[in-house]
């Protein structure tokens, strides 16, 4: 007897609805035969299934099963098929009711003993049911509240194969799974968000974190050891606004696929803070495999990607950032297909001015030779610095900083005024939902909200031509000037603010 049995599989963040088809016949040898491109995974579950039906008290044909995964173009992967696959062979042998098998689409690992184990994923595929003509969905029950966030679709959480049976047999009994209220961050990793009143001293650069959260820009400190660029980068997530519900709905998508949701939980409410080791190679940051993975770019989608040290970091690997600041995402190319990952994220660097990481330092020494200061920025394109909005010098504290009892602003004062900014920005682009800070604007946005007086205009030709900046250097410094005023409640811009933006490009006038 012929069954099909719904499932899907993930491709980049989207799901593709995948046919579970099960043929049980006499001729041939016994045994069990998939077809349509499975990964190991997928062939180990021959063993996994035979067991787990076995042990639930179910028979196993001793004939020829051939199971099929439609379409047989696209290949598929992981454990997730031995829930659809088990009921198919179910169905096949006449073991389960058939009526609603159409209605849903099956998701889950197996254990020997029958026990549904948890997968990745199930987000994406749950939002992508409607789409692919599906009501109902049978996941393992440590996944249902990642799934219970799509509204309309009918979730069912089983903790073992016998329950599914039983949910397919007698599914009035059964109720569907709701969606628990929690504010609570699903990220497996924690944020570890400095609070800004920790820092000392730093206002210049305090001021640019603020300027960083408000518009969206990128951002990298130059320091010496110990100067607090480290904290100051941990800072701010606490200052950002917090997701909105369809960001939200993104990030969870992305860190679901990678697996990364603490808890099966549903939502992420936290922007993702990640903070890859210089030794990070160019798949790790990018995304990649032969089942392309998001890669940290994308993990920190609607969030922020710190790379301390960054001169540190392969020349190569850096300019793999070229692309996804310019784009927001990322585009995964493999023999067999093309993949595109979110990656709008907010990139904040650290890095010493030197190898010894004291050249200007007004205590310490530099003991650097200008051949080995020039080979150390050289790691750093002129493409990629362009790309970076504000270039901050932290110096080292003075004795009465560091002693200094009083603390500075709160983070929860400064995200207020970064909020404001924000909300102006939403009204200024509601028209166009894509762009969500000024540090998105193009072009045309610019010759509409950035428009100089003469003042200003002869104050960034002088900068352009002193410091050597390129069309899109001159562009990032209005998107900044923009910003600044945002911050000051002023509709046009001024000299003080395109003045204020021209001097936050400090390793331009370095180099």
């Amino acid at each position: 007897m012929l069954s099909r049995v719904w499932s899907a599989s993930i491709v980049g963040i989207d799901a593709v609805k995948v046919g579970v088809e099960v043929d049980i016949s006499g001729g041939g040898l016994p045994g069990i035969i998939i077809l349509g491109l499975p990964d190991s995974a997928i062939q180990e579950s021959k063993e996994r299934v035979k067991a787990t039906l076995r042990n639930a008290g179910f028979n196993v044909p001793v004939r020829k099963i051939v199971i099929n995964l439609t379409p047989a173009d696209l290949r598929k992967e992981g454990p997730a098929f031995d829930v659809p696959i088990s009921i198919g062979i179910l169905a096949a042998s006449e073991q389960v009711n058939l009526d609603l098998l159409g209605e849903f689409l099956f998701l889950g690992e197996v254990s020997l003993d029958g026990t549904l184990l948890p997968v990745t994923g199930v987000l994406p595929i749950a939002a992508a049911a409607e789409k692919l003509g599906i009501s109902s969905l049978v996941v393992p029950m440590e996944n249902t509240q990642e799934a219970a966030v799509v509204e309309g679709l009918n979730v069912y959480g089983c903790t073992n194969i016998l329950q599914v049976v039983d949910l397919l047999n007698n599914i009035k009994n059964h109720k569907k799974v709701s969606l628990k209220p929690t504010q609570e961050s699903l990220l497996s990793t924690s944020s570890n968000s400095a609070d800004l009143q920790d820092v000392k001293g730093q206002s210049h650069a305090r001021r640019a974190l603020e300027i960083a959260a408000a518009g969206g820009h990128n951002l990298i400190f130059v320091g010496p050891p110990g100067s607090g660029k480290t904290m100051l980068a941990r800072s701010l997530p606490g200052i950002l606004p917090p997701l909105e519900f369809s960001e939200s709905l993104e990030v969870t998508r992305i860190h679901s696929v990678a697996g990364l949701l603490k808890n099966r939980g549903s939502l992420v409410y936290e922007r993702p803070f990640r903070s890859p080791h210089h030794s990070a190679s160019g798949p790790s940051l990018v995304g990649g495999g032969s089942f392309p993975r998001p890669g940290e770019i994308s993990l920190s989608h609607r969030g922020v990607l710190f790379l301390d040290e960054l001169t540190e970091f392969k020349r190569d690997v850096l300019e793999f950032l070229r692309q996804p600041l310019e784009d927001g995402y990322v585009t995964i190319s493999r023999t067999r297909q093309s993949v595109v990952f979110p990656a709008l994220f907010t990139l904040v660097a650290s890095t010493n001015p030197c190898p010894c990481g004291y050249y200007g330092d007004a205590v310490q020494p530099c003991t650097c030779s200008p051949r080995q200061r020039e080979q150390y920025w050289a790691k750093l394109s002129g493409p990629l610095m362009d790309r970076i909005d504000l270039q901050v010098a932290v110096n080292r504290l003075k004795p009465e900083e560091i002693t200094r009892e009083t603390r500075g602003e709160s983070s929860k004062i400064v995200r207020e005024r970064v909020q404001k900014v924000r909300a102006i920005a939403n009204l200024r682009f509601q028209s166009e939902p894509h762009v969500k800070s000024n540090a998105h604007m193009q072009s045309r946005h610019l010759q509409k909200w950035c428009k100089l007086d003469d003042t200003s205009r002869k104050l960034l030709e002088s900068a352009i031509t002193r410091l050597g900046l390129s069309a899109r250097a001159s562009d990032r410094i209005l998107k900044v000037a923009r910003t600044i005023a945002d911050l000051a409640d002023e509709g046009n811009l001024k000299s003080q603010h395109v003045a204020e933006a021209i001097q936050y490009r400090t390793i331009d006038r370095m180099q």
